[in-house]
């Protein structure tokens, strides 16, 4: 059976993240006034953001009384304001490498390509937009996790540009990120394919912990994958 779409995450997946997500989640949660290491934060890249958020003040606000959805969402709005500023005007923001070339190769090929995150869609089409990856005919679907009813794990970003595309069988479908919940996400979509990347936040020993079906260091790998 083809595979038909390959959704790829974006941050340490398809494009270079030098730990400047969890940098600006960590200056959001110190303008409320919690200090966090980026050792804490790392961990959780690739969920959506304000359950980020919501798991980093369980853990550093021993009053849960304080933990309100307007808290939640002040940090988040600051989060989203340093990220689209980041990817908007700072120097260096690019795709890592092959990354081009291997979605390139899959469209030619009459596969689907899919870019998806925990960033909200405003974050997405500003890295999409930079990135002019729309313009070169790199992609097909764009999707972020305040479109859908719940991000990763939850499947249904992915279950979103199945939809978008036509595609009812998830073994059509293989998933590509850097993180535990892109693993997770693609687990729980069904895709035939569940491929961890060691260009991100994870090692190879810890991407190995969740099971994915293939685990590569080269973005280019899936061309070989999604073929054999």
């Amino acid at each position: 059976m083809a595979i038909k779409l390959v959704v790829f995450d974006i941050a340490g997946t398809t494009v270079k993240d030098d730990h400047e997500v969890s940098k600006a989640f960590q200056a959001a949660m110190k303008k409320s006034g919690y200090e966090v290491e980026i050792a804490k934060i790392d961990p959780l890249m690739g969920y959506e953001k304000t359950l980020a958020i919501r798991k980093m003040l369980h853990e550093h606000e021993p009053d849960t009384a304080l933990i309100t959805d307007d808290l939640v969402n002040t940090i988040h709005k600051e989060f989203v304001q340093q990220m689209i500023n980041f990817y908007q005007f700072e120097p260096g923001i690019e795709p890592l490498p092959h990354v081009e070339e291997t979605l390139t190769a899959l469209r030619a090929a009459g596969v689907q390509v899919g870019i998806n995150t925990g960033f909200s869609r405003d974050i997405a089409d500003t890295i999409v937009t930079r990135l002019q990856w729309r313009e070169k005919g790199l992609i097909d679907h764009v999707v972020g996790s305040d479109e859908v009813e719940l991000g990763r794990p939850h499947p249904y970003m992915i279950q979103k540009m199945m939809n978008e595309g036509g595609i009812t069988d998830p073994l059509e479908v293989a998933k590509v990120g850097d993180t535990e919940v892109d693993v997770r996400e693609g687990q729980n979509a069904g895709c035939r394919y569940v491929i961890g990347v060691t260009t991100g936040i994870f090692s190879r020993a810890e991407l190995e912990t969740y099971n994915p079906t293939h685990i590569i260091d080269d973005i280019a790998q899936v061309i070989d994958i999604i073929n054999q």
